[in-house]
């Protein structure tokens, strides 16, 4: 196996530019995890439900799961450091890691963020513990990504005191709902909020739904979504309510409440943007799937890219042995630009959890604009990383060919489990036009409104300003840009300025498109606001991914930027220009249409992306050794027998076998 790269890089400090300002977090799930937490293959799913079960009840207390929550109750009041072990659990089991997600993110975080002080008292500590366990009841069958306009129910009675809780047809089922068809005891369920026969919008009530035995409460259907293509050890499933009295007390009321009298009350008075701020504050959530999707990638190349440093394929007429997998250009091309994207989201996840940390942090009233770029931002990201997870991990399983679809190399699970990553938390598309809306707010606050969008050249510059507003190291971005001279044809295609002006112009040129379509099609069709918008979906949703290719390389600047160790840092530098180049030479169409590449300058691209990859080749071990994954925990059987495999055949070799015929 070759060496790391002329031990240049010292492992360490890649890692701890990796690991970033929750270092110990990470070690702490590194020591404590052992053999007991991996995955099981072959399970069935009833198998991985209790062996899941069982284990989220033993993970050990070092590691902070519920690091989350406030620490009267028994957490660590740490936003950051709850994320970060999410990404950790997903590198050891998928299933585990959502099962604890939806326990301790989604059921406790919403119980936290929406209830509170008698709530936190009457419910956190058990929850914490893993007393009850819970569910979060959002998704319904006719409405998963549209949740303001749930179908559920839920009328407040005066006389009574108490909620009316009603699933009115099939259509409002709650589905795929995670602990719900197995382990879950309460849930937080998301419904319309009725009283003095006006509806106020969607809101949250913790509601019990088994008794101590385990069997549904009157009133409530419980059933199992049925067999998953993944995450076997997660129980999925479904819940409607027949008219189920809930107190009025379990009303979730940090942002809406009812009064003995059925008076509503909220210090938000408009309902959407109430309806907004309630999802705002549960964004962790889509922060923490597109981590753990990261997390997942980063397993599945360090399997391949070891493998491809010890299967031989093919011979040479002036070699003695097989060439490695990895010394092929078109081994490379897989699996270094995925390289290179995994570490440019690796850079932009960690500022984004920093600022999440410090906006959800805080003990005073949240800055309403760095909440909603925040909650934008993670939209972006969770989509860019779950398809970057799905489309990578299919490359790898690719890359080790055969032994790459036995489940035994870890592979089949980690493509299985993640499939569904680019769905839940938002579907990814829909997340897209979040983002994109995002962009567009100087046109108008809500979509079903028109005013304001003949004024274009004042609002297009207005949103073009806020569009480029920066949160990694603004002066640095700037100043490299500034520094770009105005010929393109005298800028090497690594000059890091350059990069980052293109990227920035990209973004800015499909913006104004989008802006002028979006105008033409206010002047021609307004009357119908669907029409409008949906005529240049395609459009709007270029201008999203454009955004989050800007932030993530702006992230990955700003990283490299505080990189201490120059060997690291030139080694960062180079990974770099691999991800910038890999994204132009994606778009060169985009970029030769629009006139900022000539033909020539595009070609030049393309050459020195392959001289990258061939410069990058030494380092591609060190790479994935600074993901710092544990051995065991990539329980992946190639990598164990492999070796002494090549071994035995090059001694075959040696002794003068017959050319073997390439498989």
């Amino acid at each position: 196996m070759p060496e790391h790269a002329s031990g240049r890089i010292d492992l360490a400090r890649l890692q701890e530019t990796l690991d970033g300002p929750w270092a110990e977090v990470r070690k702490a799930h590194r020591e404590h995890l052992d053999a007991r937490f991996l995955p099981v293959y072959g399970e069935s799913g009833d198998q991985a439900r209790e062996r899941i079960t069982r284990l989220l009840h033993e993970l050990p207390v070092e590691l902070g799961i519920a690091s989350g929550f406030p620490t009267e109750y028994g957490g660590g009041s740490d936003v950051g450091a709850s994320i970060v072990a999410t990404e950790m659990l997903a590198q050891v089991d998928l299933s585990l890691m959502v099962k604890a997600g939806v326990q301790w993110g989604l059921f406790g975080g919403a119980v936290a963020a929406l209830g509170t002080r008698r709530h936190h008292d009457a419910y956190l500590r058990d929850i914490i513990s893993g007393r009850i366990f819970g569910c979060f009841a959002m998704t319904e069958t006719g409405h998963g990504s549209d949740v303001q306009q749930l179908r559920t129910t839920c009328t407040y009675d005066p006389q009574t005191q108490t909620f009316d809780l009603h699933t009115p047809h099939e259509a409002a089922r709650k589905d795929y709902i995670g602990n719900a068809a197995r382990d879950g005891r309460m849930a937080v369920v998301f419904a319309q909020l009725i009283t003095g026969g006006r509806r106020h919008g969607v809101h949250a009530w913790l509601v019990p739904i088994r008794d101590a035995q385990g069997a549904p409460l009157p009133g409530v259907t419980i059933g199992d979504a049925g067999a998953k293509a993944g995450l076997l050890g997660v129980d999925n499933g479904r819940l409607s309510f027949d008219h189920v009295r809930v107190p009025r007390d379990m009303l979730l009321d940090r942002y809406g409440d009812v009064a003995e009298d059925g008076t509503y009350s909220s210090p938000i008075e408009n309902d959407s943007r109430r309806f907004f701020t309630m999802l705002g504050t549960l964004v962790r959530g889509r922060v923490s799937v597109g981590g753990a999707a990261s997390a997942a990638t980063k397993s599945a190349l360090a399997i391949a890219v070891r493998y491809g440093d010890i299967r031989r394929q093919f011979g040479t007429p002036d070699a003695e042995r097989e060439v490695l997998l990895n010394d092929y250009l078109a081994h490379q091309r897989k699996l270094l630009p995925a390289l290179a994207t995994t570490y440019a989201l690796t850079f932009a996840q960690a500022e984004l959890v920093a600022a999440l940390s410090q906006v959800q942090s805080g003990d005073g009233p949240v800055d309403e604009h760095r909440q909603r770029e925040l909650e934008s931002r993670a939209a972006g990201l969770k989509a860019a990383q779950t398809w970057h997870a799905t489309r990578t991990i299919q490359t790898c399983r690719e890359a080790c060919g055969g032994a790459g679809y036995l489940s035994e190399n870890r592979l089949p699970s980690l493509k299985a489990d993640t499939d569904v990553f680019t769905t839940f938390e938002g579907d990814n598309t829909v997340l897209l036009q979040l983002v994109a809306k995002g962009l567009l707010t100087g046109y108008r606050d809500e979509f079903g409104s028109l005013d304001g969008w003949g004024r274009a050249s004042f609002v297009a510059e207005q949103v073009r300003e806020m569009v480029l507003e920066r949160t990694a190291a603004r002066s640095l971005i700037e100043r490299l840009i500034s520094a770009v001279p105005g010929r393109d044809d005298e800028v090497a295609v690594t000059d890091r300025g350059w990069q980052l002006k293109l990227f920035e112009d990209r973004e800015r040129h499909l913006l104004d498109g989008a802006v002028r379509r979006l105008r033409g099609g206010a002047a021609t069709k307004k009357d119908r606001p669907f029409d409008i918008f949906n005529d240049v979906q395609d459009h709007v949703l270029a201008v999203a991914a454009a955004h989050i290719d800007r932030v993530t390389l702006e992230a990955f600047v700003a990283g490299i930027e505080d990189t201490a160790d120059p060997a690291v840092q030139e080694l960062l530098s180079q990974v770099c220009d691999l991800y910038a180049l890999s994204v132009i030479e994606a778009h060169k169409g985009w970029f030769l249409e629009h006139g900022r590449l000539t033909p020539a300058r595009s070609k030049a691209i393309t050459g020195v992306v392959n001289s990258l990859l061939k410069e990058l080749r030494p380092h591609m071990r060190t790479l994935v050794d600074g993901f710092a994954i544990p051995d065991a925990w990539l329980h992946c059987a190639i990598l164990r027998e492999e070796p002494q495999r090549q071994e035995s055949m090059a001694a075959h070799d040696a002794a003068g076998d017959p050319q073997r015929v390439p498989a």
